[in-house]
């Protein structure tokens, strides 16, 4: 058995840009304190604060519908939970596509709240002020920006839904110039999203910066998945990039029923369980 070594040292920007071609990133979503703190122990090398919370935990339909304040309070839990991880806070659609000239304001929020940083999902130009007017203005104000190429869910409907980009050579072609342009605008690393194997291996071999796999094959420097799907606590959409590594569904509904079954059977509380005067 391969033993693998757990990074207890919280990795900087400067580390992850280090670590391309080198060894794998890891990524992991979380919103919360409490799997923040198992997250971090166990060695993940950034955590992001998704806005799959949207999904996963609020129960909306799209990630466009979180607000920013759900964001920046969970946000601001995981930094809590995980001191030895890097905390990447997913910027969400209010903070920056509907209206870019204040994006600058609500990231700041975001490191102030302890994030090392913020991700931008590509986004059309809206007057001029899009994806690139967004990245450069934050990255020329000194916070760290992680870009997002592919299927980029806060406008997927645009896109034509939840579906596979890069297929056709056009999009390809354009989706290799919105990675270079990225890099060039100095993003640190680049999330992949739903995209061909070998299109992602050429992206990544292209850049000097790392790139994550979400759904982009084994050929990019770092994997992503959500927590929450990789656990397998949510169920309502199982993409086929995610691979369950456990089933705490299962676990929680044994121990609520378990707990159920000995309230009403009153075995619980026992004595020993309670106070006495």
């Amino acid at each position: 058995m391969t033993n693998v070594k757990i990074q207890m040292t919280k990795p900087t920007v400067q580390d992850i840009l280090q670590r391309k071609g080198k060894s794998k990133l890891v990524m992991l979503t979380c919103y919360d304190y409490s799997f923040a703190g198992l997250l971090d122990s166990s060695g993940v090398d950034i955590i992001l604060v998704g806005d799959s919370l949207a999904n996963v935990v609020l129960g909306l339909k799209e990630t466009r519908n979180v607000s920013f304040s759900e964001m920046l309070n969970h946000t601001r839990a995981v930094v809590k939970g995980a001191p030895n991880s890097l905390v990447i806070a997913d910027m969400p659609f209010v903070s920056y596509q509907k209206n870019p000239l204040k994006c600058l304001d609500y990231a700041k929020k975001f490191m102030a709240a302890g994030a090392g940083g913020v991700k931008i999902e590509w986004f059309p130009y809206v007057s001029g002020r899009g994806c690139p007017y967004v990245v450069k203005k934050l990255i020329k104000n000194g916070i760290p920006v992680m870009g997002h190429i592919g299927l980029t869910p806060q406008t997927a409907h645009l896109l034509g839904g939840f579906k596979v980009q890069g297929r056709t050579p056009d999009s390809a072609r354009a989706l290799l110039a919105q990675a270079k342009l990225l890099e060039g605008l100095g993003v640190f690393s680049l999330v992949l999203e739903c995209i061909p194997v070998k299109l992602a291996g050429k992206i990544t071999a292209g850049l000097t910066i790392p790139t994550i796999s979400c759904g982009a094959g084994p050929y990019c420097d770092g994997q992503v998945l959500v927590l929450y799907d990789m656990l397998g606590l949510y169920d309502k959409i199982r993409p086929r990039f995610v691979r369950r590594y456990g089933r705490l569904d299962n676990t929680v509904k044994s121990a609520v029923k378990r707990f159920i079954r000995d309230v009403r059977g009153r075995h619980y509380p026992s004595l020993k369980e309670s106070f006495t005067a």
